[in-house]
């Protein structure tokens, strides 16, 4: 019986052809008029794109790149000829022969009324972008009279899982206490404006822990915990990246907070430094910021291909032991 020898280990064994991958068919492109100039995009573009393909710049807040958008903060409406209401142009699609006016006097006047109820209900304090998208659109929140309290946690909500009780008629609302319950992260929910973006990232848009959630109806909506258990004591795995997509500061480094209230955060102190995370091969990109020479927090790029801006636990909080002196 004959047998066939294996191959020389020293000789490489010729590779076979190459697969071909089929020629991606050609996307159809939308053609429409934004602000009087003819614009083309490819089908599904939604009037964002298209509006930033030409280089107006349409505000937001509740959008992010790396999320679905779920239309809730309104800043960034446009006006559609022949439609009765202002769109959302983070989620609407370009339709052909479309015209779409982005600054129009409705337009600015919807989202000037936005800002103004926004600021008028919550601390905007440590949120840059509105605070700089007031001042373009002139916004006065004061006309609204002083500014009201964030909805409280229900405290019988906690005693009774389950079972909600409405406040009595004519009762105050009580704001919600800054909630500091763990070491590396704080959450102020009087600077929340219901973004929705935190909720996103913890549930199938990122993380898929699903530890936070919209709870309570009308004047009472708020972020929460399941059953408004402590962080603690919740699905919460800490990898952070609601305060990565958070746009006012609501959740905060407990780093930077505690800086903050001691007076001595200084972002014009600070040097950004991308790096490559050191725990795992994934190889997400770091920026790390630094201040005084100790790293005082670490974020992600939003255009890293890798994780778009998400982190773990160990990349967005691992950094502690770099400032511990020998």
């Amino acid at each position: 019986m004959s047998t066939q020898s294996a191959p020389d280990p020293k000789i490489p064994v010729p590779r076979g052809p190459l697969p071909i991958l089929p020629q991606s068919r050609p996307a159809r492109m939308v053609e429409i008029t934004i602000d009087g100039k003819p614009v083309s995009v490819p089908q599904g573009s939604t009037l964002l794109d298209a509006a930033r393909s030409i280089g107006i710049d349409t505000p937001t807040l509740c959008f992010l790149e790396s999320l679905t958008p779920v239309n809730v903060c309104r800043i960034c409406v446009v006006e559609v000829e022949g439609m009765r209401a202002l769109v959302p142009a983070c989620s609407r699609q370009a339709e052909p022969g479309m015209v779409v006016k982005t600054d129009s006097e409705r337009v600015q006047l919807s989202r000037r009324l936005v800002l103004e109820l926004l600021a008028s209900s919550v601390d905007v304090s440590t949120a840059p972008q509105l605070q700089e998208y007031m001042r373009r659109y002139s916004a006065r929140p004061e006309r609204f009279g002083e500014p009201a309290t964030p909805a409280a946690e229900g405290e019988r909500d906690a005693a009774q899982p389950g079972h909600h009780q409405p406040p009595e008629t004519g009762a105050a609302t009580v704001a919600q206490p800054v909630k500091i319950d763990n070491k590396l992260y704080v959450r102020d929910y009087g600077k929340c404006i219901l973004c929705y973006k935190c909720v996103e990232a913890c549930g199938v848009d990122a993380q898929n822990t699903f530890a936070i959630a919209v709870a309570g109806r009308g004047f009472e909506v708020r972020i929460s915990t399941e059953y408004n258990t402590p962080l603690t004591n919740s699905a919460c795995v800490y990898c952070g990246n609601c305060i990565g997509v958070c746009p006012t500061g609501a959740l905060m480094f407990r780093s930077e907070y505690e800086m903050r209230q001691s007076g001595t955060w200084d972002e014009s102190k600070q040097t950004h430094t991308d790096t490559i995370c050191p725990y795992c091969g994934v190889g997400c990109t770091l920026t790390v910021h630094v201040q005084d020479e100790k790293i005082v927090k670490v974020t992600s790029p939003l255009d890293q291909e890798i994780t778009e801006g998400h982190l773990c636990i160990k990349g967005r909080f691992g950094w502690e032991w770099v400032n511990q002196k020998k």
